[in-house]
């Protein structure tokens, strides 16, 4: 893995005149985790700092990279052995991101020496990861403010809905039948209700497939669209639903991009601890790229025996 940026002069010549230009070129990987997809970079150095619009560019599907959201590797604060930044696709810092961890674990431990166990530091607090292979099972923070049945007004109409903090807000809506779900309308119009306001929320709908298994489709606070896959939407889901089906654990979960991932814990009446959240991180490929101008960049595939 090469390092995190490199400097190159070039020299061009314009209507007779001599100028030099700077270029900048960050080296990244593009990872997936179940189908959520994420551009990383490897800021030990601290000299990568990129700005909303430049974020956004690099997660244009058309002009940049392409991306769910950004990860960034840092050195930590405390004790753990990283530190992870996440920016959405819009360029905002969000908390957490469970397959963005997943996917940050794996890349860390690539860039910086290969261990089973590695721990890193978030705004939600510290995950540790266990690896094998390319599964990554994360021990989540404690969730917090889990609310049953709200009655969330919609113009004249009122439907029941549960919430739940994983690392960051999720809105829960059990339903019948997942695919007639219109998902980027439903879950547009909860995300900016006012009852979430000013931040927003994430909104997840679930289908049950058994007794400890669901079918979630997630509506993404930043992305501001529905994703393959959400990984503290599938813990915050699984969490809510053995909450009110008093299931217990593992909560087997299917995202819409077709991967299964498992949900762990321990539950004492509607208390959740040692959640953990279990599945794959995959390294696509990588290249360098001008965070200036997002279109030019170099790529090259990734063989790690995947």
């Amino acid at each position: 893995m090469a390092a995190a940026g490199t400097q190159s002069g070039t020299l061009n010549m314009t209507s007779g005149l001599r100028a030099a230009t700077i270029l900048i070129m960050l080296r990244f990987t593009k990872m997936n985790g179940a189908g959520n997809d994420f551009i990383l970079f490897d800021n030990r150095t601290g000299n990568i700092d990129l700005d909303r619009d430049q974020i956004a560019k690099l997660c244009d599907r058309h002009r940049g990279i392409g991306a769910d959201g950004i990860l960034l590797l840092e050195k930590p604060a405390n004790k753990a052995d990283f530190r992870m930044r996440y920016f959405n696709a819009d360029g905002g810092e969000a908390e957490m991101c469970g397959n963005g961890a997943r996917c940050f674990a794996r890349f860390a431990n690539a860039v910086g020496g290969e261990k089973q166990k590695i721990s890193f530091e978030t705004p939600a607090g510290v995950i540790s990861a266990e690896l094998k292979d390319y599964l990554v099972t994360l021990r989540m923070t404690e969730p917090t403010d889990l609310r049953l049945n709200i009655d969330l007004s919609s113009g004249s109409e009122k439907k029941p809905i549960h919430f739940i903090n994983s690392g960051v807000p999720h809105v829960v809506i059990p339903v019948a039948k997942i695919d007639d779900v219109d998902v980027r309308r439903e879950g547009a119009a909860i995300r900016y209700h006012k009852m979430f306001s000013p931040n927003g929320t994430n909104v997840n709908f679930i289908e049950k497939r058994g007794p400890n298994n669901i079918a979630i489709r997630t509506y993404e606070r930043g992305v501001e669209d529905e994703t393959l896959a959400c990984g503290t939407g599938i813990v915050a889901s699984a969490l809510v639903f053995a909450a009110i089906e008093e299931g217990e654990a593992p909560v087997t979960i299917l995202a819409r991009g077709g991967d299964e991932l498992q949900v762990g814990f321990e539950k004492n009446q509607h208390q959740f601890r040692t959640v953990t959240l279990t599945g794959p991180a995959e390294f696509v490929f990588e290249g360098t790229i001008d965070p200036g101008r997002s279109a030019r960049s170099e790529v090259q595939p990734i063989n790690r025996g995947e």
